[in-house]
């Protein structure tokens, strides 16, 4: 008989691994299919409801004149020799200043950031990306092509091809996951980190599987594993879904935030009513079980963690917790009454803490 804490032999070992493994997957996809399930329920009971409204689809072929302002900064395109991808980005303040990269979520992309561009080009080269599949940029047709690999070696590859070997980063939701694994694998070309609204990405895969609060929460991580059935919810009633996440009283942005604009969620439909503009972003989600847990988790930059304590996607919980991962200056400010879309719900507020982070960091290094 072994003795306890004795190591298992390894045809045991690979059992439990094997076991494991099994319980894993056998988790994901009976999720997987309880979210279907309610999903096909909610179509049926809207085509119950309203057939002839269910499967409109409004086809917008110009964008609204916001994605257009000048005072957002200029449209740029660069090619990634590696992957051959050509990115979309919108660029404010001076070439040669130093570099401020904004990563969005879902389901954002570059224009999530307006505040942040005007705000802060008076110091920065502030880039505001669209994403691998989002937007502008080019999306690869399989799912394999949005592995965090690949996701990590595209701002690498986009910090090189601006000119730059270190830059601000920021990220909020899936950026915000992005960001951290960024700061993770590459901490020299990360001088600050700011993180919106995702824990590290331990923490987050750590506290799913323990809290069935938050594992209800992320059920579109389980949804979206499934083939061209969540892109075809997003459609109905002319994308009344993706209207919601903004608006809703249970996901929106809060009373005493600064609500989206009628043009502002225009801008979101034209993007992502263009054919086959869902499946690049929901992609990122359909690799996702396959790449964490993490094997290296530090973060080794002073970082800056902002949470909107009325999150419907995320439990603030994790942004404490998140503290033990960061080895150098941590500071996280919870917002109450503020959403999950914190830099578009309380932009001065935000934007205030950002400056007093990166001054406050400067200062710290001149003494």
């Amino acid at each position: 008989m072994a003795r306890p804490g004795a190591a298992c032999p390894p045809p045991a070992r690979r059992v439990m691994v094997a076991a494991r493994a099994l319980l894993f997957w056998a988790l994901v996809y009976s999720y997987c299919g309880v979210c279907a399930c309610i999903a096909g329920l909610r179509l049926l009971w809207s085509i119950g409801r309203r057939p002839g409204e269910t499967f409109r689809w409004v086809v917008r072929e110009n964008p609204p004149a916001c994605l257009n302002d000048p005072s957002l900064g200029t449209h740029c395109y660069v090619r990634i020799k590696d992957s051959g991808l050509r990115f979309h980005y919108v660029a404010a303040g001076e070439r040669g200043k130093p570099l401020m990269l904004l990563l969005h979520g879902f389901p954002e992309f570059w224009y999530s950031w307006r505040h942040q561009l005007r705000e802060f080009k008076s110091e920065y080269r502030v880039v505001a990306l669209d994403l691998r599949g989002y937007g502008e940029t080019d999306a690869p047709p399989h799912k394999e092509h949005y592995k965090l690999d690949c996701l990590i070696a595209d701002i690498k590859d986009i910090l090189e091809s601006l000119g730059y070997n270190k830059c601000v980063l920021i990220g909020h939701d899936w950026g915000g996951m992005i960001a951290w694994l960024v700061a993770i694998c590459y901490p020299e070309m990360v001088t600050k980190l700011i993180v919106v609204n995702f824990p590290h990405p331990s923490v987050f895969t750590e506290y799913i599987l323990r809290h069935p609060s938050q594992l209800i929460k992320s059920g579109y991580y389980f949804f979206f594993q499934m083939p061209w059935f969540p892109e075809f919810m997003f459609t109905l009633n002319d994308f009344k879904v993706l209207k919601s996440l903004f608006t809703s009283q249970a996901t929106g942005i809060g009373r005493k935030g600064c609500r989206l604009t009628a043009e502002d969620i225009e801008a979101y439909l034209y993007v992502f009513s263009q054919p086959g503009a869902l499946t690049g972003p929901i992609n990122h989600y359909r690799t996702i079980f396959s790449c964490l847990p993490l094997q290296h988790h530090e973060v080794i930059m002073p970082t800056l963690l902002l949470w909107g304590e009325r999150d419907a996607f995320m439990e603030v919980e994790m942004a404490e917790i998140t503290r033990i991962y960061v080895k150098n200056h941590f500071r996280l400010t919870i917002l109450s009454e503020a959403s999950h879309w914190l830099q578009q719900d309380q932009p001065d507020i935000v934007n205030k803490l950002i400056w007093t982070f990166l001054k406050e960091e400067t200062k710290r290094k001149r003494e």
